[in-house]
């Protein structure tokens, strides 16, 4: 490739002229010898030996047809089988009509007829040839992939396109094959062991194209996208796929995961077909059982709502569609439950779509950050609520707010709470942040930073769903945090289960290790409710004492409380 650039720079190019005749060989060296470096062989043998050394520095055969050993067109069939040489252009010297023609599908470049015509022409004819070569070549090296030999992207979908123009659209299977955790195999294997499992994967990926016909190109780093016609029996064809990548790489390190559109008729697009397999080879990112699945009308269905509900978000914050609840928590150390706080949740009331659950449209928004303003919303209504309460009945009664993880990484997340804070005339006390134990998994010191930076601004922090996440213990002896909330799924089976509730007792005295109080949500029966305050607990919240709130029935709670009810 670095040749042919030289080149076409305008270095000069290498001519090898074949011929037996030594007075033909010097006039056309005559007409080209200014312009280009020839070079001579007198037969088809001689040059055969010659191209095959010098076979990156020749630009141009020029080739006689009859010829003593090796004939011409014997040495030109030669040539166009062999995968190097085939790139150099060949014309043919010829003074039997009717030969063209055979010269040509034979791959020739062009022909010179024999006597010679002018020099300007013979010129005109080589350097030609030469041209159309050579950006043949460069098209060739940057339409192709260096590591597997695949197209690159852009021209597999060029090519794709026109394989569904030409067959009249023609049903096309589009399949999404990506290499899980790469990024962890290159770390523990090396970089030169992970190029050689995609080297593997290319080749299998290819043979499949080659025996089912279609194209297959490397997407990204470690995606490959494979554009097949369409097969009925979806399980088969995945079957060879699978069998194919596994006998070529031989490798039990790595697995793969596949999403397949298969085309039942519907008149898509390519690019569109390739989404729809990308979505279903996402939806397989936490699965264990199945490394194939693909998509249909359901996923095309979700997929739909998630979009209308990410554009319909500003909308409906902007018209009050979201309402924030508040469930309460009781402090049960004492002899009688107190009120103690509430928590922030918040809900949905789509004007068409009804009310939507806050499982569907959290996760939604907490992948594509949409959380942030979803997030804000919550914090102002929660603190100008406290503040409300607090100017009706003259108490305070604390609210913990969410902080997702993508709060956490705002620099100015505490200047911003701070604000809301004293927009509504309250102390960074009366509003609680719940940041869940997950969260401080991704970037431990990030958040740990994050959580110190807002306690010394006066917030209290909660660890809200202890137990669901991975922090280590080592990790907990150093966090800042001034309470543990439990996972509701450790107190579902507290009564019966007594592992589970030697587990809740475990992680108590934990939090009474770290002097902090405990938080159990998700408690629905008095018969939890009395097992963990004879455990220690400190504070309960759940349906057992109530489901969430608006704030207008919440107040009732309120004034419960005040009478001592």
């Amino acid at each position: 490739m670095q040749e042919l650039l030289e080149r076409k720079k305008g270095l000069r190019r290498k001519i090898l002229i074949v011929d037996d005749e030594l007075v033909a060989r010097e006039i056309l060296a005559a007409m080209l010898r200014d312009l280009y470096e020839v070079v001579f062989a007198e037969n088809g043998a001689e040059a055969l030996e010659f191209i095959r050394k010098e076979c990156h520095m020749l630009s141009l055969v020029i080739l006689d047809l009859h010829m003593p050993e090796l004939d011409g067109f014997s040495l030109l069939k030669i040539l166009r089988s062999d995968s190097e040489m085939r790139r150099i252009p060949v014309i043919v010297l010829t003074s039997e009509k009717g030969s063209e023609a055979a010269c040509l599908q034979s791959g020739a470049a062009d022909f010179i007829a024999k006597p010679y015509d002018i020099p300007e022409i013979i010129r005109a004819r080589v350097s030609h040839s030469i041209e159309l070569a050579e950006d043949s070549v460069i098209i060739h090296e940057t339409e192709r992939d260096s590591l597997t030999g695949l197209f690159n992207k852009e021209f597999f979908f060029e090519y794709g396109r026109k394989i569904d123009e030409m067959n009249d659209h023609m049903p096309m299977d589009a399949i999404v094959i990506d290499i899980n955790r790469f990024r962890i195999i290159n770390e523990l294997y090396g970089r030169s062991y992970g190029d050689l499992l995609l080297k593997r994967i290319g080749s299998g990926v290819h043979e499949i194209v080659q025996e089912r016909g279609g194209l297959a190109c490397r997407s990204d780093s470690n995606c490959f996208f494979v554009y097949i016609p369409h097969d009925d029996n979806l399980p088969q064809v995945m079957k060879q796929l699978i069998g194919k990548l596994g006998s070529v790489t031989g490798d039990y390190r790595f697995s793969v995961r596949i999403g397949v559109y298969s085309d039942e008729g519907e008149p898509l697009d390519m690019d569109l077909r390739f989404d729809r397999a990308k979505l279903a080879c996402r939806k397989l990112r936490n699965s264990y059982t199945t490394c194939y699945n693909q998509y249909n009308a359901e996923l095309h269905d979700k997929e739909l709502f998630h979009e209308r509900l990410i554009n319909d978000m500003d909308k409906a914050l902007a018209e009050r569609q979201f309402q924030v609840y508040y469930q309460p928590k009781y402090n049960i150390r004492g002899d009688k439950p107190v009120l103690a706080s509430a928590e922030a949740l918040i809900r949905w009331f789509h004007p068409e779509c009804g009310m939507i659950s806050p499982g569907v449209f959290i996760r939604l928004f907490e992948n594509n950050g949409l959380i942030h303003k979803l997030d804000r919303y919550v914090w102002n209504e929660a603190a100008a609520q406290i503040a409300k309460w607090k100017a009706e009945y003259g108490i305070t009664l604390p609210v913990s707010v969410n902080v997702s993880r993508v709060d956490v990484f705002d620099p100015m997340l505490g200047e911003e709470l701070t604000e809301i804070v004293r927009n509504n005339g309250l102390t960074t006390a009366e509003l609680l942040l719940e940041i869940t134990e997950s969260a401080y998994t991704d970037n431990s010191q990030q958040i740990c930073d994050t959580v110190a930076a807002l306690r010394e601004l006066g917030f209290r922090i909660e660890m809200d769903d202890f137990g669901s996440g991975y922090s280590s213990l080592n990790m907990l002896t150093s966090l800042a945090i001034d309470a543990l909330k439990l996972d509701m799924r450790f107190i579902k089976h507290i009564c019966e289960d007594p592992k589970s509730a030697r587990l809740v007792g475990i992680m108590i005295e934990i939090a009474r290790l770290l002097e902090v109080p405990v938080i159990a949500e998700g408690v629905e029966k008095r018969e939890q409710m009395e097992l963990l305050k004879e455990m220690d607990c400190d504070v309960i919240q759940g349906y057992y004492f109530s489901r969430p709130l608006p704030s207008e029935q919440f107040a009732g709670l309120i004034e419960k409380q005040l009478k001592g009810e």
